[in-house]
């Protein structure tokens, strides 16, 4: 995918309207620090156009970025944070409910866990209820430069048992060092896209 324009359209509050989009919604969602924004930057080819904060829980906004005028990327805030107060968590959790509900231009949600670690009963959390909302997380398994190649495999198993996924399931391990698993992404996304414009 050749990125010729990017732009941080829309930044959506707790107490925000969703936006009106024509065009479709691609989202990110993830655990604070797993590197969420750092991928959405690899996405945009841009160094650091999404903030990328080493203070967890700092996104707190549901941010919509135009790319090329012809989709967006949406940063949804990050959960599991555990120094965020309790009632804060509970309208963040229902701004993403909100916007997985409502928005009819959303077409995919990449769900990023950690490769390193077994995912949290936070990311089994967040799996289902996408799920429940009707869509089929990609997910997106960060950190991939932190492990050896050998050890690559074995912590995808860790991740899909975690996440309770079979065979069936997209998993793409990324690093935003080395950019691998980036063009598979943007693959997905114009599939995607190219599949709308057939309809």
């Amino acid at each position: 995918m050749i990125i010729k324009t990017v732009e941080l359209e829309t930044v959506c509050g707790i107490t925000s309207k969703l936006p009106e989009n024509t065009k479709p919604e691609f989202a990110f969602a993830g655990k604070s620090n797993v590197g969420k924004s750092s991928l959405i930057n690899a996405l945009m080819n841009r160094k650091s156009y999404a903030r990328t904060s080493s203070q967890p829980g700092k996104t707190q906004t549901i941010n919509f970025y135009n790319i090329n005028d012809t989709l967006y990327y949406v940063d949804l805030p990050g959960y599991g944070y555990t120094k965020v107060a309790v009632e804060v968590k509970a309208k963040w959790g229902k701004m993403i409910e909100n916007y997985l509900h409502k928005s009819p231009m959303l077409k995919c949600v990449f769900l990023l866990i950690d490769i390193r670690h077994e995912p949290s009963a936070n990311d089994k959390t967040m799996y289902d209820w996408v799920v429940h909302n009707g869509y089929q997380p990609i997910i997106i398994a960060t950190k991939l430069d932190k492990l050896k190649r050998s050890q690559v495999q074995k912590a995808l198993n860790v991740v899909r048992s975690g996440l309770g996924i079979g065979p069936e399931v997209t998993v793409i391990p990324f690093s935003a060092e080395t950019k691998q698993g980036r063009d598979e992404i943007w693959d997905l996304i114009e599939d995607s896209v190219n599949s709308l414009d057939k309809e």
